[in-house]
């Protein structure tokens, strides 16, 4: 059974970092597409960044100000990605959930960002 676990949310303050990870317990790991989503309370869940399995790395349009704060990666070797929270703000608040496959195939829990003073 493949289990995908992300950690390392909690609170920050307006301007402060963290780093969120996600590890895999799945065959092929590098075969899979990784992408962190988010879903903020009343909204909808949305992307926040993938790493294709090519490496290439797309982040979302529709999410203002990422580029520049938000750092995507992956170790293939641990089977676990990465996502860097720079600058952060208070929209930044949401359950943060890591997917491996395009189309997403397999979910992870969640883990809750917290920006707040």
């Amino acid at each position: 059974q493949v289990q995908v676990v992300e950690s390392g949310g909690g609170l920050a303050q307006p301007g402060g970092s963290l780093r969120l990870s996600c590890v895999a317990s799945v065959n092929f790991f590098s075969f899979y597409a990784l992408g962190w989503y988010r879903q903020a309370p009343g909204k909808q869940r949305e992307l926040v960044a993938r790493i294709n399995t090519n490496g290439t790395i797309d982040y979302a349009d529709s999410v203002d100000s990422l580029m520049g704060r938000f750092t995507i990666s992956r170790d293939n070797f641990k089977s676990t990605g990465y996502l860097q929270l720079n600058s952060l703000k208070t929209e930044d608040t949401a359950v943060y959930y890591c997917a491996l496959g395009l189309p997403e195939k397999y979910w992870g829990q969640g883990t809750q960002v917290t920006v707040s003073s």
